[in-house]
């Protein structure tokens, strides 16, 4: 083949390759991506596990029996509420404003359960008369749920830090609202930012802090 006819054929492979290129541009260049903006994708998410400092001068929502009386201090709505500071539960709500509302007064402590326990407990063995040793978190119990209109069993036998988990971990409540559950005789009750439990289901003190990410890690 005469050299001049090789070099018209590179020539003209070369051009074919450069404009299958441009043509792959045009097309390629006029289509939209079907997904939608990572801003779009990612959403509004409201943290209210964690509430911003505050003064003593700043005004916020404050609640009363569960009924909103208007912006006041912080220490202006605990004495409205008759209660120290420190039994106000501070927070923000769904709109992000902050909010103090006495410990769980939105959800008062459900009657302990009857029937339920009674029918799950295992058969009680004679034993002998000796000192009951006190309850630890590795004693096993059973573990119930207060779904607001009665009791669930979750385990017939959990330890304490197991029930915890079970009936909380992933899950936040907002100021003056608290969810319920049981293990053995004990109440379990979950506010903002701790689990709070109860032999009496009247007096509570804390159990352990809840962080941000409305996760236990001492029970890890």
């Amino acid at each position: 083949m005469p050299k001049d006819n090789r070099i018209l054929i590179a020539i003209g492979a070369a051009v074919a390759v450069l404009a299958a290129v441009a043509i792959g541009l045009i097309f390629s260049g006029g289509k939209k991506s079907a997904e939608p903006p990572p801003a779009a994708q990612g959403g509004l998410t409201v943290d209210v596990a964690d509430a911003p400092e505050l003064n003593t001068t700043r005004e916020l929502r404050c609640y009363v029996d569960g009924q909103f009386v208007g912006m006041a201090t912080l220490v202006d709505c605990a004495r409205r509420n008759g209660l120290a500071t420190d039994a106000l539960d501070v927070g923000v709500d769904e709109t992000g404003a902050l909010v103090a509302a006495p410990t769980a007064s939105f959800a008062p402590p459900p009657s302990a359960p009857g029937d339920l326990a009674e029918a799950e407990a295992p058969a009680a063995t004679e034993a002998p008369d000796v000192a009951a040793p006190e309850p630890t978190t590795a004693a096993a119990a059973q573990c119930l749920r207060h779904t607001g209109s009665d009791w669930r069993s979750l385990s017939s036998s959990m330890s304490l830090n197991a029930c915890v988990q079970a009936l909380y971990a992933g899950t936040c409540v907002t100021p003056g609202d608290a969810l319920y559950g049981r293990w053995g005789n004990t109440t379990l009750r979950l506010v903002p930012r701790r689990v709070e439990q109860s032999q009496d289901n009247n007096r509570f003190r804390t159990l352990v802090e809840q962080d941000r990410s409305c996760q236990f890690p001492d029970l890890r």
